[in-house]
């Protein structure tokens, strides 16, 4: 059985995990879940991918795939192509919605990275740099939220906007109604969404 390596914080892995039950690859009866410390220098992660990062996935040939990108295609491969589409006007909507909410996920990940630094240390400016991709990218997602079936795209922003629930509070959600009507509308037609929420 293939083994997902993963963290339950990290967004990318999240990712992963809402599109393997979507597309009907049971976590647990098709697919393993294993935690994995990407700060322990001892942890097999390191061996399995080089970058020490989480998600990977780990084949039965012992092979590995990474990044969150590739393991969902991956994914989407063994069933048949469901959320990755095939026309390719369709799949290079899918893929850009993807890197927009991917991008925000690396954004976030960033200003909390900054918070951990000694005071004394942090950078207000790149703090601020990295708010404003966030401002840019929810506020162009309010102004059009993802449409139509859900593909990798939907999942990639709702998983960036459930990592923004979990590190700041949810402060995004008064700021952006129609982008949270949207996530509602979302999670209520994906139950691996709030399956895999961290509480």
């Amino acid at each position: 059985m293939p083994i997902l390596r993963y963290s339950a914080a990290s967004p990318y892995a999240r990712k992963c995990r809402i599109v393997a039950e979507m597309l009907g690859l049971g976590l647990g009866a098709s697919v393993e879940l294993v935690g994995a410390d990407t700060t322990n220098p001892a942890d097999s992660l390191r061996a399995q991918n080089p970058l020490g990062k989480v998600p990977v996935l780990i084949l039965d040939s012992g092979e590995t795939i990474y990044d969150s990108r590739v393991i969902c295609e991956y994914f989407d491969l063994l069933a048949g192509g469901k959320l990755i589409p095939h026309d390719p006007a369709a799949r290079i909507a899918a893929l850009t919605l993807q890197a927009l909410g991917d991008g925000m996920n690396d954004a976030a990940l960033l200003i909390r990275y900054e918070g951990t630094r000694p005071e004394a240390l942090r950078s207000a400016d790149w703090i601020a740099l990295q708010s404003g991709k966030l401002d840019r990218a929810l506020s162009a997602l309010d102004a059009a939220p993802p449409a139509g079936p859900a593909t990798i795209g939907h999942v990639a922003v709702a998983a960036a906007l459930g990592y923004l629930d979990l590190r700041f509070e949810g402060a995004w959600r008064a700021k952006y109604p129609a982008l949270l009507a949207w996530l509602d509308a979302f999670s209520r037609e994906v139950p691996a969404f709030e399956a895999t929420r961290v509480a």
